[in-house]
C-alpha cells in the first residue's frame, strides 16, 4: 500500500497584493551535443541546469550531474556556479567553480555545449509591498522579493526550505512565516540539527518509550509531537545525521512518527520549515544528502540574500537593531553616531546581519563607557549586552591590576594568571592595554 498523498496546501492567511518589478532575463540553449536544441528561459533570478527532471533546463546527457550548475542574474551581471558536479563546468573552455558570463558565452557540461544569451524581454518579479516581514527588514529588490515568497508560504501549509549564508536571518524568517500563518497561536518548536547528539537524534525528533535505551526512564514526546498543530523549524538541516534522513523522510511522507522503542505510529499535524547554509543540491551530488528528502523539503525554497548584496539596506537594518537594543531617542542618537552607517558600506560582512548586530552591540558597550573603565552598565541595557559589558569591564580591571602587580612583566603575569602568554597578549590587545 503506497504512502498517503501530501495534505492539500490550504490557504490560511491571504497574502498581500504584491508590487511588480521588471528585471533582465536570459536564455540558455544547447547548441551541440546529445541535447542539441534544448532551451530554457529564466522565469526568476536563477536557473538550474542538470540531469534531474526538476531542473529548469533538464538535460539527458549521462555525463551531466543531477544538479550540475546554476546561473543567477544579479545587479553585477550573470554568474554561473558549479554545484559540485562530477565532470565539472567549463566556460569558454576554462573549468570554473564560479564565473561571470558574457553575452554569447559558451558553457560545456558533459558532452553538451550551451550558449548563454540575455533575453530581449524582461521578467517580472513579485515584491512585497512593505520593508518589514517579522523581524526582518529591507527595501532592496532582493529582500522584498524574498518577503513576497515568505508571505505566500505563510498563506499555506507547504514545507519551506530556507537557504542563505550564516547570519542572514533564516531563524527570523522561519519565525515570521509561522507568525503570519494560521498556526501562529500554536507552538513553534526550533531544533538545531548541529547540536543533535548522534545517538539521540532519533529520540530528540520523534520521541521514545521508557526503556528504549539506557537512561530512558520514562516515555518522552519528541520535537514533532511537541509542535503539534504548529510549526517545527529544523535549523541547519544539512547537518542531519545520515542515518536519520530516511526516518525524517518517512515522517514528511506519512505525517506520522514512531517513537523509539515503539511500533505504533502516531499522527502529527505539523508544518515543517527547514533551513541550511549549505546548498543541498550540491550535497545531493556529493552523496551526503538524500535526493528524495531534498525534494520533500524544497516545496517552497526561499533564498535569503547576503548583506553585501543589499548594502542599500544597511541604514534600515542598523536602525532596526538600535531600536531593538536601546530605549530612548537620546541614547539611540549617540549610538547612531558611534556606529557610523556610512563607513559600514565599505565592509564585506561575511557574517551578514549577525555580524552587524555584534558590531552594533560592541558600539553600545563602548558608548556606555564600560570598555574604558567608566560607569558600569545597568538594567537599561539588554541582558546579553549588559553581560558583555560587565565581562569587558572585569577583564580590563583584572588585567590592569595584574600588570601592576608584576611591574608590567607579561610572562610573570601570565604564569600568575594560569594562562599562556599568547592568550594574555590577545586579552591585552582586546582591552586596549599596552
Amino acid at each position: 500500500m503506497g504512502a498517503p498523498p501530501d495534505p492539500p496546501l490550504t490557504e490560511a492567511v491571504p497574502p498581500p497584493t504584491f508590487e511588480r518589478a521588471l528585471r533582465g532575463g536570459f536564455r540558455v540553449t544547447a547548441i551541440d551535443g546529445p541535447d542539441q536544441g534544448a532551451t530554457a528561459r529564466s522565469t526568476a533570478a536563477t536557473l538550474t541546469i542538470g540531469g534531474d527532471p526538476t531542473c529548469d533546463l533538464a538535460l539527458g546527457c549521462r555525463a551531466i550531474s543531477r544538479f550540475h550548475c546554476e546561473i543567477e542574474l544579479g545587479d553585477g551581471g550573470a554568474t554561473i556556479r558549479d554545484l559540485g558536479s562530477t565532470n565539472g563546468t567549463r566556460v569558454d573552455g576554462v573549468r570554473v567553480i564560479a564565473a561571470y558570463l558574457r553575452r554569447g558565452a559558451e558553457v560545456e557540461l558533459g558532452r553538451d555545449r550551451l550558449r548563454f544569451d540575455l533575453a530581449d524581454e524582461p521578467i517580472g518579479i513579485d515584491l512585497f509591498p512593505g520593508d518589514r516581514f517579522g523581524r526582518l527588514v529591507g527595501r532592496s529588490i532582493a529582500m522584498r522579493a524574498a518577503f513576497a515568497v515568505m508571505a505566500r508560504a505563510a498563506a499555506s501549509d507547504a514545507t519551506v526550505l530556507l537557504g542563505g549564508e550564516t547570519g542572514t536571518g533564516k531563524d527570523s524568517a522561519a519565525e515570521a512565516i509561522h507568525a503570519a500563518s494560521a498556526r501562529a497561536e500554536r507552538p513553534f518548536v526550533a531544533v538545531d540539527c548541529t547540536s543533535l547528539p548522534a545517538g539521540l537524534a532519533e529520540s530528540e525528533l520523534f520521541g521514545h518509550r521508557a526503556g528504549a535505551f539506557t537512561g530512558a526512564d520514562r516515555d518522552r514526546a519528541g520535537a514533532f509531537e511537541a509542535a503539534a498543530s504548529g510549526t517545527i523549524f529544523l535549523d541547519e538541516i544539512g547537518e542531519l545525521p545520515t542515518a536519520i534522513q530516511p526516518k525524517l523522510l518517512r515522517v514528511l511522507e506519512r505525517r506520522e512518527v514512531v517513537r523509539l522503542g515503539e511500533t505504533r505510529p502516531r499522527p502529527v499535524d505539523v508544518r515543517v520549515i527547514a533551513a541550511t547554509h549549505r546548498d543541498l543540491r550540491r550535497e545531493v551530488n556529493l552523496g551526503r544528502f538524500r535526493a528524495d528528502l531534498y525534494f520533500r523539503l524544497a516545496v517552497m525554497p526561499i533564498q535569503l540574500p547576503p548583506l553585501r548584496e543589499r548594502l542599500d539596506d544597511l541604514p534600515l537594518v542598523v536602525e532596526a537593531l538600535i531600536a531593538e537594543l536601546v530605549p530612548g531617542e537620546a541614547a539611540r542618537e549617540r549610538l547612531r553616531r558611534r556606529v557610523g552607517v556610512a563607513a559600514l558600506a565599505r565592509m564585506d560582512w561575511p557574517g551578514n546581519v549577525r555580524e552587524l548586530r555584534n558590531h552594533v552591540e560592541r558600539c553600545l558597550v563602548m558608548d556606555h563607557g564600560a570598555a574604558l573603565g567608566g560607569e558600569l552598565p545597568g538594567t537599561d541595557l539588554p541582558f546579553a549586552v549588559a553581560r558583555d559589558a560587565w565581562q569587558r569591564w572585569f577583564e580590563r580591571r583584572y588585567l590592569v591590576e595584574l600588570l601592576e602587580r608584576h611591574s608590567g612583566n607579561v610572562a610573570a603575569a601570565a604564569r600568575h594568571a594560569g594562562m599562556h602568554r599568547t592568550h594574555l597578549y590577545r586579552l591585552l590587545q582586546r582591552a586596549g592595554l599596552p
